[in-house]
């Protein structure tokens, strides 16, 4: 039987979970494999950790450039992470005619074009399943299982550790900040959550499915980006009254002219599909032009539901080494020079409804006020509740609007929020009513 050999950078947790995987399926993978993948280094920091994992001490090294250099390596895994070194790591890699599969999202959005770019002018193959949704084959969906729709629509909870916050302060009412210190001591959360509860995590998975669906470069800097740290019980509550739950969303919509590309929290329909899904779980709705509406759904993260994507491009990978068949589906899904800048639309372009929550002074005329200068920027109210005196004296007033376009929502609350009658900023959602 053939050896395809296999050298690992990093043995973190996902790296732990691939050498599981490769061992104890090991059998398995050969008979739908037709080849043995063969471990031949693992390129680790600490050689005393424990990884929870037996290996032959004779694969491990310190040294990434013997993963790279070694002739009997067919696939490079990159597992370390971050920009440097893990781009040099895989250009190196590349260089020397070997194959990549990696799970570095933030990478692929910041500088995929000149990966894959390199990859196609080597003829080597770019496997990066396990970027995005962990366990979900959500890229190999697209580029394969849906190849002959036009994608109209993305909606995606990218981000277990939002999800679960989020989960938890909806079901159990607790506050942001509490939730957080819980999700960091279960592990969900890093002891660093920057990309993760401020939406940059979900917007690089977000980078990287706009280029698979639309055939447009990787431009993360055109994802408009909000995270969940205002987000608030007292907003939890009133949108629930409403009938919707809270998701952090990266939403994508194309109606042929432009593209939307955003992530931040949305209140979508308690009976949504997106809505049932909770906890640290992912999941990505699809709308396709001929397929219809399709939802994947499964664990985003962690050991061995990461592993398996991985481990699963390994194999995808191998199958085209075996048959010489380098470079049978494009790395993005588009044939190189079908893939073509289009026109991203801006935030302030954005007509949708939106979930209000003022702060104002108890007294005759306010909500009036509020409504007049609402009106006179073509807002429309949908539904209003005006809620009795808090504790510092000053009156939640609660609004759902028709759908009005985010400029002129901009604009009308910057007017709103300098009134006297104003007691603290206010409170925006944007809202997604499939409805």
């Amino acid at each position: 039987m053939r050896k395809i050999g296999v050298g690992l950078l990093g043995f973190g947790t996902v790296g732990s979970g691939v050498v599981k995987i490769l061992l104890e399926n090991r059998q398995l993978i050969e008979s739908r494999l037709g080849a043995s993948l063969a471990l031949k280094w693992i390129a680790l920091r600490d050689l005393e950790k424990d990884r929870g994992v037996a290996v032959d001490a004779s694969l491990v090294t310190t040294d990434p450039k013997m993963v790279v250099n070694d002739p009997e390596v067919d696939i490079v895994v990159e597992l370390i992470g971050g920009y440097d070194p893990a781009k040099t790591f895989i250009l190196k890699a590349i260089e020397n005619g070997k194959h990549v599969v990696t799970a570095n999202k933030a990478l692929l959005a910041a500088h995929g074009d000149e990966i894959f770019s390199a990859a196609s002018r080597k003829g080597v193959e770019i496997g990066f399943e396990a970027s995005v949704g962990g366990g979900i084959p959500l890229i190999r969906s697209i580029k394969e299982g849906l190849v002959a729709n036009s994608i109209q629509g993305l909606y995606g909870i990218l981000n277990g550790t939002a999800n679960y916050i989020l989960t938890k302060m909806t079901d159990q009412g607790e506050a942001f900040s509490d939730v957080l210190k819980e999700a960091q001591k279960l592990g969900y959360a890093e002891a660093d959550p920057t990309f993760d509860i401020e939406g940059i995590d979900a917007a690089h998975k977000l980078t990287i499915l706009l280029s698979i669906a639309y055939g447009i470069p990787i431009d993360f800097e055109a994802v408009y980006t909000e995270g969940i740290s205002k987000v608030t019980p007292l907003d939890i509550k009133f949108m629930k009254e409403f009938g919707y739950r809270i998701k952090l969303l990266a939403i994508s919509k194309d109606d042929g002219e432009a593209i939307e590309a955003r992530v931040h929290p949305t209140l979508i329909p308690a009976d949504a599909m997106l809505a049932s899904v909770n906890e640290a779980y992912n999941a990505l709705y699809i709308q396709g032009d001929a397929v219809g509406n399709v939802m994947l759904y499964g664990p985003g993260a962690g050991m061995m539901p990461t592993g398996s994507a991985v481990v699963s491009d390994l194999v995808d990978v191998a199958r085209n080494i075996l048959r010489g068949a380098v470079g049978r589906v494009p790395s993005m899904g588009y044939q190189p020079d079908e893939v073509k800048a289009r026109r991203i639309k801006s935030i302030d372009e954005l007509e949708t409804e939106y979930y209000f929550r003022f702060s104002a002074e108890d007294k005759p005329g306010v909500l009036s006020k509020i409504s007049g200068i609402l009106g006179r920027h073509q807002i429309s109210i949908k539904s209003v509740h005006q809620k009795g005196r808090d504790l510092v004296g000053a009156v939640p007033i609660v609004m759902i609007t028709h759908e009005a376009k985010e400029a002129a929502v901009k604009e009308a609350l910057s007017e709103i929020d300098q009134l006297d009658i104003a007691k603290d900023k206010t409170v925006l959602i944007r809202i997604e009513d499939w409805g």
